[in-house]
């Protein structure tokens, strides 16, 4: 690989990683024809092909399997060339984070212009892929998570926690008042609940909803939890919701129940080799102190 530079291997790892160009290019923050310009210019200079093109995507040959062990060890050198600069650089550049879509929306941008405001050559890229991004791959420099990451080369810190509720809409719980009229309101058997598809059914909060049911169909399912949310709203029926997402929606009133209980860790995870690094030291930060300035929110006391 000895007439290969650094953004040549960067693209092959990356794009040995997505299987894609496009998502490649998105991991990298560059655009997919360079990325697949460089490949190509990859294997002209080493004369071998390193993917089989296809429409659904890249895949190795045996060639390009055969390099990705050098091609690692030469990601190690550069990351450490990285890290080591960092020490003393100021904090610029593009720090990718990955997290769930609704703790981007509504608790980490609100807080996004006071980074800003303290590193203004920082860009911040954050990722809410319904896929788990993997940080081994690199495919992000750090992740806030609901799930403790058990795998690869990652740092791992507890941040806080997100506790959960069974929310209505005011004229939904107002009739169910009503139609209990003093009995147990602990049972739901004659309540319309919204449900997650069974691919979420993994999900505390599925769990929850399933087992209340009992069997009866939902009234509706969703994948999304603001669309739950906004179900809820609409006086669809209960839905099991974040918190710190439910007190954004006025309409919404919570009704106490077992489910108070459900509660999720908040973990926050580096990618290693990249956990001196200055730019990305200041966004770990920023997701620490935002975390902690919104745990009210985020696990309120009953």
């Amino acid at each position: 690989m000895q007439n290969s530079d650094w953004n040549a291997v960067r693209d092959f790892l990356a794009v040995a990683r997505t299987g894609s160009l496009n998502r490649a290019a998105r991991t990298l923050g560059v655009n997919a024809t360079t990325v697949g310009r460089r490949i190509d210019a990859l294997e002209a200079g080493l004369d071998v092909h390193l993917f089989q093109r296809s429409q659904t995507g890249y895949v190795l040959t045996d060639e390009g399997r055969d390099l990705i062990g050098k091609a690692e060890r030469i990601e190690e050198a550069a990351l450490a060339f990285e890290q080591r600069a960092d020490r003393s650089a100021q904090v610029r550049g593009r720090v990718r984070l990955a997290t769930a879509e609704n703790l981007a929306n509504f608790i980490l941008l609100p807080a996004l212009p006071k980074l800003r405001e303290k590193h203004p050559d920082l860009t911040v890229e954050i990722a809410t892929d319904i896929r788990s991004t993997n940080l081994h791959q690199r495919e992000a420099d750090l992740a806030l998570r609901l799930v403790r990451p058990t795998r690869g080369n990652v740092t791992i810190k507890r941040v806080g926690a997100q506790r959960y509720g069974l929310y209505g809409s005011a004229a939904y719980l107002a009739c169910r008042s009503k139609r209990l009229a003093g009995e147990d309101e602990g049972h739901f058997d004659g309540d319309d609940l919204i449900a997650w598809a069974e691919t979420y059914g993994d999900l505390p909060a599925a769990g929850w909803i399933d087992r209340a049911l009992e069997g009866r169909a939902p009234a509706l399912v969703a994948t999304s939890l603001y669309g739950q949310l906004i179900a809820a709203r609409e006086g669809i029926g209960l839905a099991v919701l974040p918190c710190f997402l439910a007190s954004t929606e006025p309409g919404l009133r919570h009704l106490p129940s077992q489910v108070d209980a459900i509660s999720q860790e908040l973990w926050l995870a580096i990618h290693t080799d990249l956990n001196q690094s200055a730019r990305v030291r200041a966004v770990a930060d920023f997701v620490e102190d935002t975390v902690a300035a919104n745990l009210e929110r985020l696990a309120p006391n009953r």
